[in-house]
């Protein structure tokens, strides 16, 4: 599943971050604001026309993403956590 696909108030774990043919740095990026995985990350709020921008929490932080940049992360359920 993909970060942008993600329900509001749901928390996840980053799985992997992706990146565009065309912007191979996005990834970098990503990861330099705490999108790496095994961060636990969760959507706050989504914008009503399309979901776009959308509000995360990554670990203490809270960013606007695009859904553009949402749909590079990959995420996967917490079922694993003790």
């Amino acid at each position: 599943m993909r970060l942008d696909q993600l329900s509001v108030n749901l928390t996840q774990r980053v799985k992997k971050v992706n990146s565009f043919a065309l912007m191979p740095e996005i990834e970098h990026q990503l990861a330099e604001i705490g999108f790496i995985p095994g961060e636990k990350v969760t959507v706050l709020r989504k914008n009503f026309f399309g979901g776009d921008p959308m509000m995360i929490r990554i670990g203490l932080s809270t960013f606007a993403l695009r859904k553009q940049e949402a749909e590079l992360i990959e995420v996967e359920d917490l079922k694993d956590d003790v």
